[in-house]
């Protein structure tokens, strides 16, 4: 994986939690400038970037990102709950987003999600998100985009906004991961976004996480 900020504290910072995990690989910490060369080199699966950097923007760095061949699962940094930019990383194809002052154990644990093809909604940030996404214009209409979903759609979308893989979610439910890829894919369809996400946050706001059974 590959840590972008343009604090040399806070990547060196990162580097040392990730790799005393173990199993997680930092191989290159670098600035919003380097960030898409050394990302094109490295192949990462994971990158966590800042979105606010002085000489590239993390939003600049993510547009790019996203129109490599293989894009890795970007998480945006910020030090703020209420940072005007992440609604626009969402829809721009982040994978969620995380405060830079997230507990160790639970940022190796953030990265393995990545890793695994979840999402990362920060629980300190993710209704500010879930409102800012909404006023953007985008999934304004949850309830009524979430009524189109059947039954197993609808279970499969509580599970991507738990985060869960595409194998966790085939292991959950019984599912085959073809299967379950199929399913993700009617649920992006049907919700009109374009990553998981954008799903999980329409999911949130439809209210579909109510009574935690998947049912609204």
């Amino acid at each position: 994986m590959v840590v972008v900020d343009d604090e040399e504290l806070v990547r060196s910072g990162f580097r040392l939690i990730l790799e005393a995990a173990g199993d997680i690989e930092v191989v290159a910490t670098v600035t919003g400038a380097e960030a898409v060369k050394e990302i094109g080199l490295h192949g990462p699966d994971v990158v966590l970037l800042d979105i606010r950097m002085p000489d590239v923007d993390g939003l600049t760095v993510l547009r790019h990102l996203r129109g490599l061949r293989k894009a890795p699962a970007v998480a945006m940094l910020t030090t703020f709950d209420s940072d005007e930019y992440i609604a626009t990383a969402l829809r721009s194809g982040a994978a969620g987003f995380l405060l830079k002052d997230t507990a160790p154990d639970l940022l190796a644990h953030f990265v393995r999600t990545l890793a695994a093809g979840g999402v990362v909604l920060s629980p300190k940030v993710t209704r500010t998100v879930v409102d800012g996404y909404l006023e953007s214009g985008a999934g304004s209409s949850a309830a009524a985009q979430v009524s189109v979903l059947s039954e197993r759609e609808r279970a499969v979308l509580v599970l991507i906004t738990d985060g869960l893989s595409n194998a966790d979610i085939a292991a959950r439910i019984h599912l085959s991961v073809g299967t379950v890829k199929d399913h993700v894919s009617a649920i992006l369809t049907k919700l009109r976004v374009t990553t998981r996400v954008q799903a999980a946050l329409v999911a949130q706001q439809a209210g579909l996480l109510s009574n935690g059974d998947g049912r609204s």
